[in-house]
């Protein structure tokens, strides 16, 4: 048997509340005049307790949407961060490469790895770094400096018994012993004063290659009273001009030529010692008289293009002269 039964009566009508239904759920709206009775009872507690304030329902929406809204910010960052973690994961494994995007304006450290020039052949990854820094910036350099000259003819002479990574290492000592390379200071060394350097071991030479620097210092002097200065010399063998070669492998490059040999030849008979024509021309590559980078190298390009500008100069500057000369002669006629 079925009971029914009766609802208490409500006291409140239909108009007063009503059910609605929305795509959230049942929603009970309340009629205005409930709305501003419960506003006002919660204005009269608040008053009570501790004084008088403004209470309204479009502040407590606010209040409890931008607490809603920390924490879905809060829960998105943490899945976003889990979804890019499991990503990054599944990139490393199939062999890729994540890569960090950033905003506008902000720079950031690139992560490829740096270029490798590409130098000549005997540069390699295992060579010491002074010797790289040797090739990048002075070898085949045009040098018109006499006393710059003077240093590299001694090194050059070094390598009949040292490497190029050893003579640049010690560097600094043929610095000291050899006065900064100044002829002028080399050319008064006395007997004593080689014999102390021998016994010490300090001029990092034989015997016999240290005198021939002492005497050689002796020969430049000379050779910078009749030519003006030794590089000069040195250069009218070239025409005032380097050579340019243009080798690809390292076989092809010579170790001595006609004009080394012609060199060679004209300072031992000046009275210069332990200059063979392969010492010489190792002295014309590294003061640039002589360009034998490889054309693979990036120095090849960089190294003519500071040829030809120093020709410019050099014909701009002989121009200006030869024009100076002709207003003189113009002025005195």
């Amino acid at each position: 048997m079925s009971v029914v039964t009766e609802s208490p009566p409500s006291n409140k009508t239909d108009s007063e509340v009503q059910s609605v239904l929305r795509p959230a759920g049942n929603r009970v709206r309340v009629s205005k005049s409930l709305e501003s009775k419960q506003r006002s009872y919660v204005q009269k507690k608040s008053q009570q307790m501790r004084g008088p304030v403004s209470l309204s329902s479009e502040s407590v929406h606010r209040r409890n949407a931008s607490v809603d809204s920390s924490c879905s910010s809060d829960s998105s960052r943490r899945l976003s961060s889990v979804k890019m973690a499991s990503f990054r994961r599944r990139m490393r494994h199939n062999g890729l490469k994540s890569v960090k995007v950033v905003p506008d304006g902000v720079e950031m450290p690139s992560l490829l790895p740096p270029v490798q020039l590409k130098r000549c052949d005997w540069i390699t990854a295992n060579t010491d770094p002074i010797y790289v820094s040797f090739h990048d910036e002075e070898w085949g350099v045009p040098v018109h400096d006499d006393q710059k000259l003077f240093e590299m003819l001694v090194l050059s002479k070094a390598l009949a018994e040292l490497s190029w990574p050893t003579i640049l290492n010690k560097r600094d000592i043929f610095r000291k012993v050899f006065d900064n390379f100044d002829p002028a200071s080399v050319a008064n060394f006395t007997e004593k004063k080689i014999l102390a350097l021998k016994a010490n071991g300090r001029a990092l030479l034989s015997e016999p290659k240290l005198r021939a620097v002492v005497e050689n210092a002796r020969q430049m002097i000379k050779i910078q009273r009749e030519f003006g200065s030794f590089a000069s010399y040195c250069w009218s063998f070239v025409n005032n001009k380097p050579i340019k070669n243009g080798f690809r492998y390292v076989r092809r490059v010579p170790v001595k030529t006609p004009k080394s040999e012609a060199m060679s030849k004209d300072l031992m008979r000046r009275g210069f010692r332990c200059v063979g024509p392969m010492v010489v021309y190792s002295f014309m590559q590294v003061a640039g008289i002589v360009s034998d980078h490889l054309i693979t190298c990036f120095r090849y390009q960089e190294c003519n293009l500071n040829i030809q500008k120093d020709c410019k100069t050099k014909s701009e500057n002989t121009e200006v002269l030869a024009k100076d000369l002709e207003k003189t002669c113009l002025s005195h006629t």
